[in-house]
């Protein structure tokens, strides 16, 4: 893989990227480095020779963030997977250094601001002091000093982040989670937040909120709009969540289900969609995989997603769910044989699965385990829902 090298031209060129991030904080980082591996092209315009990485100890670390740490413990020579070290930032620069410098679509300037911001089309021209100039198909501001704010005589962007609840259905369209915000870390971002009606293929950050999981969010929608050639917005909901949890970033806060779990997406899933519903407690979520699942909880939730289903649970009366009705279910709104997909789940339960618990039809299921049977046979993520929420049939 070609190494990153620090971005020189002469003062003549312009230079073309699908992304431009301006920033150096923990927004920026995010941004820039999703935005890459996303496979797009993408600058990180910094105003001065290193990034500033703001503490991470308090948030339900995941995506980047956690891979940081990971390479952070890794530089201490830490073993200990659970520990959050305290790091000033050099150490962080660092790190960030050899990571970036490993992306081979990942370019830095530092050390210099710019002067002139402007439309190109549905992009942007942007001329920096020493007179390089950057032309962008998709700008990220996660520069907190205000200056693009004023240029483009825009609305300081703020409080992107809100407090996770059932109240309404907008949980389902967030693309981060986790931010310690307010004593809480129950807390998601929702991709519309990002969105501004008045300037396309522009992703305005919270420079008062900075954080890996917000960047990380940015960047894959900013790559989305590049990589595809869409305004953003046009940006699709379910690619962005699904590019952001293959990335490892829990788009749902539960606070205990770790990221190493091999369940982990399913259940992310689950919480996505309001399949199973987390309990709310001291400014956590918690999923709790391993209790039992009743009837009344997943009932209405999968009646709104599927038509078959309200024929199914108007005929299944039991208050539990167990293996076997979970399988009746699944088979019926799937069409398939109950047969053969008994068959199946008995090859998968432990070696695809890997679920501890014995294959016992007539056993109460677990959350977890009902959380990936949903998502492997019927997978509710796929069915499509609006800006608010609801589900679209």
């Amino acid at each position: 893989m070609a190494l990153t090298a620090l971005v020189r031209f002469s003062s003549a060129q312009t230079t073309k990227t699908g992304v431009l991030v301006v920033g150096n904080g923990n927004n920026a980082i995010g941004a820039g480095i999703q935005s890459a591996v996303s496979g797009v092209k993408t600058i990180i315009l910094l105003p001065s020779d290193g990034f500033e990485l703001s503490p991470l100890s308090k948030n339900l670390n995941s995506g980047i963030a956690a891979e940081f740490l990971k390479r952070l413990r890794s530089s201490k020579g830490i073993k200990d997977s659970l520990v959050i070290p305290e790091f000033n930032n050099a150490e962080a620069n660092a790190v960030l250094k050899i990571w970036t410098d490993s992306l081979k679509n990942l370019s830095l300037i530092k050390g210099t601001g710019w002067i002139k911001l402007k439309r190109s089309g549905s992009g942007w021209n942007m001329e920096l002091k020493d007179g390089r100039k950057l032309k962008a198909e998709v700008l990220v501001n996660a520069d907190g000093s205000g200056k693009i704010d004023k240029e483009l005589n825009l609305q300081k962007t703020e409080n992107l982040w809100q407090t996770f609840n059932y109240g309404d259905n907008l949980y389902r369209t967030s693309i981060a989670a986790g931010y310690f915000n307010k004593g809480n870390a129950a807390n998601v971002l929702s991709l519309y937040g990002f969105l501004n009606h008045l300037q396309e293929n522009l992703i305005a950050m919270d420079p008062a909120a900075e954080s890996l999981a917000a960047g990380q969010a940015g960047g894959a929608t900013a790559a989305y709009a590049s990589f595809f050639k869409r305004k953003t917005s046009e940006s699709n909901l379910k690619a962005i969540q699904g590019e952001l949890i293959g990335y490892k970033l829990d788009l749902v806060p539960f606070a205990d289900v770790s990221i190493a779990d091999s369940n982990r997406k399913a259940i992310q899933f689950a919480g996505l969609t309001g399949l199973l519903k987390a309990e709310l407690s001291g400014g956590k979520a918690y999923f709790h995989p391993d209790l039992p699942v009743g009837t009344e909880e997943i009932k209405e939730t999968i009646k709104s997603y599927f038509y078959k289903a309200q024929i199914w649970f108007d005929d299944y009366k039991d208050p539990k769910m167990t293996i076997s009705s979970t399988l009746s279910l699944v088979s019926k709104v799937g069409n398939k044989s109950s047969k053969t997909t008994e068959e199946e789940l008995r090859k998968r339960w432990k070696i695809n699965y890997h679920f501890n618990s014995g294959f016992e039809l007539s056993r109460q299921i677990s959350r977890r385990e009902f959380a990936v049977l949903m998502n492997d046979y019927l997978n509710l993520f796929n069915v499509n829902i609006d800006k608010t929420g609801r589900v679209i049939r």
